[in-house]
């Protein structure tokens, strides 16, 4: 069972989700620790823009800041996500049964098929 505060978690790591620069940040940060400024290369946007970003990934605890001298290095913690990995779980049943249902139907239409080509 959730608590009110597992949905407002679970709801600020969706929100964060929902954009594909974040999304790009998250992989990139997957392969290892990277700067403000790695993380802007690939991106066309100012340094502010990716900022703003990562401090909604940090918001949402996808992302930690360290500090290495005058440098704060970003690294990704999964926690969050595997929190929205386990909400998912709870409907794989629902969609694993979806699935044997179509493929119980796929398999009508194979066999009604062969019958016709026999004829």
């Amino acid at each position: 069972m959730t608590t009110a505060t597992d949905d407002d978690r679970l709801s600020e790591t969706f929100a964060a989700l929902a954009n594909s620069t974040r999304r790009a940040i998250l992989a990139r940060l997957a392969e290892g620790t990277a700067t403000v400024n790695e993380l802007a290369q690939p991106f066309d946007m100012t340094l502010p823009a990716i900022s703003k970003h990562i401090k909604v990934l940090e918001e949402a605890g996808l992302v930690r800041r360290g500090r290495q001298a005058q440098y704060r290095p970003c690294a990704l913690d999964a926690a969050p996500l595997r929190d929205v990995s386990n909400w998912a779980e709870q409907y794989r049943p629902v969609w694993e049964a979806r699935f044997a249902r179509m493929d119980l139907y796929l398999e009508q239409l194979r066999s009604r098929g062969k019958g016709r080509r026999t004829r």
